[in-house]
């Protein structure tokens, strides 16, 4: 690892994302069974700066809240997190951060932008199908709770990181 200054920067950039999004994650309001916090603007900028790595940030997030860290929504921790409603918005932030991330290893604004906005179609088609799992909602249902009432803010969360991919590349 000496001298590795790729697999350097990838180790600290992981520590600094798992950091902001456990911070983010503070930064909740409730709207039902599902918060509204701010983890997906970190979970993207992860892909925007660590590229195809931004997975690996978020992964450790996930297993470090797992076994006990209170990095989750409101500082609670465990599988019991992961089981619950929130469990498939979690697992989607994974597949958000590599989906950012091999978006922005191309210089085309085209394909960065299409990447952030599947990036969070995914966290929601995660989070979706968790709930109708989890709950038992039909997919309306889960749709009505899960999604309709965060697109405003994740777009704004989109945006916002998509302006800040823009000054750091």
């Amino acid at each position: 690892m000496f001298g590795d200054l790729q697999r350097s920067r990838i180790i600290a950039y992981s520590a600094a994302f798992i950091g902001l999004i456990a911070l983010g994650s503070w930064i909740s309001l409730p709207i039902g069974n599902i918060p509204f916090t701010l983890q997906t603007l970190f979970v993207l900028l992860a892909g925007i700066v660590m590229h195809r790595y931004g997975a690996i940030p978020v992964l450790l997030y996930c297993i470090l809240g797992v076994l006990g860290l209170p990095l989750f929504h409101n500082g609670m921790a465990g599988i019991g997190v992961l089981l619950g409603p929130t469990g498939g918005y979690l697992i989607g932030f994974i597949f958000a951060g590599l989906i950012t991330g091999l978006a922005y290893e191309h210089t085309s604004r085209i394909i960065r932008i299409c990447g952030i906005v599947c990036a969070t179609l995914v966290i929601y088609l995660f989070g979706v199908a968790w709930l109708m799992l989890s709950l038992q909602l039909g997919f309306i249902a889960a749709v009505t709770t899960g999604m309709l009432p965060f697109i405003p803010g994740c777009a704004i969360k989109a945006a916002v990181a998509y302006i800040i991919g823009e000054h750091l590349t």
